[in-house]
């Protein structure tokens, strides 16, 4: 019945996905909704009552945990892996602080009135949560609509920084309580020196230890940001060239109709979602959700006020929304801190609600058409080459 389960599961999100494309919408959107809204009402109606199974039992067997692995691996490794050889862009840092500081400290001074009795790591992470932007989810959206490539670049390197500033500060906080938390992923990350040193050349090689070692990295708990940033910072220092371990279209596939859907519902089958509204109560579920969305494009709008316009034409407040995007990056560490008891169920189910509704706002702006980039085409190619009669 557990197989059953989870095959039902893989079924109800690709055809989310082709009922979501019918409505223009990203396969992730669907996906969210899918996760959200759609699996809890499974496990209320059947799964609990008639096929007598429990969120506890739907994630115990160990060859679930080890696919969950998998999936991880194979969502932030292959995004990473797309983004890592972009040259920092200055701006970037100018978005990121503000982005970042801002929503940060608005979690921390939430956990502070919505959760007294909490320890200074669970606030901590609070604030983190507040700050994350999701690099898959941006990184898939931008390209969903056709955004400039050098526009692109610059969001996707800013929400690279500011994900690696929430995974490297709660690194460094767990690190003060277990130095091996910290120490081990910076050992990990430094593995293609070894591959060197042992006379490793092939990319394919190199691509297949880069996933195996986020797999450990999430098996043993570790930060698997680290892990994964200082990998491929690494390998781009030794100027070795990085290669998938299989072919790109199997990759996407089995990101698209496995490893996503596994990661958003193994969460949320664990939830008793009336105990989580009634725990939470109106209005901390109400302040949990607003809070962080607003104080998030506040900062997101003072970093692009800040920085230079990443491309001529670019609409800044569409871009502080943009950024705004919540999705796997939050769902992966929202499931790391559930896992280690840092934060509750409910607060679990009100921050999956929030990174939702966070990442459904470009769409229902109207966000999700591909753009009409032929004038900024000519104004950015007027700026590379002069035309012949000047």
């Amino acid at each position: 019945m557990i197989v059953a389960f989870w095959a039902m599961v893989l079924g109800l999100f690709a055809l989310a996905g082709r009922l979501g494309a019918r409505l223009n919408l990203i396969p992730i959107v669907s996906q969210l909704l899918l996760a959200t809204f759609a699996i809890p009402l499974l496990m209320l109606f059947l799964v609990e009552p008639q096929w007598q199974l429990t969120g506890a039992q739907l994630v115990a067997p160990v060859w679930l945990k080890t696919l969950y692995g998998v999936s991880f691996a194979v969502v932030l490794g292959h995004i990473l892996s797309d983004v890592i050889d972009v040259r920092l862009d200055p701006q970037s840092l100018k978005v990121a602080l503000p982005s970042f500081c801002v929503p940060f400290l608005c979690g921390m001074a939430c956990a502070v009135w919505l959760l007294p009795a909490s320890s200074w790591l669970s606030s901590l992470a609070l604030g983190l949560v507040f700050a994350i932007t999701a690099i898959p989810v941006l990184y898939l959206y931008l390209n969903h609509i056709g955004y400039p490539l050098h526009a692109t670049r610059r969001l996707v390197q800013t929400a690279i920084l500011i994900d690696l500033a929430c995974w490297g500060l709660f690194g460094l906080a767990q690190g003060s309580l277990h130095l091996t938390s910290l120490i081990i992923p910076l050992l990990l990350a430094g593995v293609p020196l070894l591959l060197r040193l042992l006379r490793v050349r092939q990319p394919q090689l190199y691509g297949a230890v880069f996933f195996l070692l986020l797999m450990v990295a999430e098996h043993y708990r570790l930060n698997a940001l680290i892990v994964g940033i200082g990998y491929l910072l690494c390998m781009n220092a030794l100027k070795q060239p990085f290669a998938l371990p299989l072919k790109a279209a199997w990759f996407k596939a089995l990101q698209h109709y496995v490893a996503i859907p596994l990661i958003l519902t193994l969460g949320i089958v664990q939830i008793n979602i009336h105990s989580a509204i009634g725990e939470l109560g109106g209005l901390n579920l109400l302040a949990l959700i607003v809070l962080p969305i607003a104080s998030k494009l506040l900062g997101n709008w003072i970093g692009v006020r800040w920085a230079a316009p990443s491309f001529a034409g670019a609409v800044r407040w569409k871009e502080a929304l943009l950024l705004n995007i919540r999705g796997l990056s939050e769902i992966v560490f929202l499931n790391l801190l559930l896992q280690q008891g840092l934060i509750s169920p409910s607060l679990y189910f009100a921050l999956m609600l929030m990174s939702l509704i966070a990442t459904l706002l470009p769409a229902l702006l109207g966000m999700n058409r591909p753009l009409d980039l032929h004038n900024v085409d000519v104004v950015e190619h007027s700026k590379r080459k002069p035309c012949a009669n000047s």
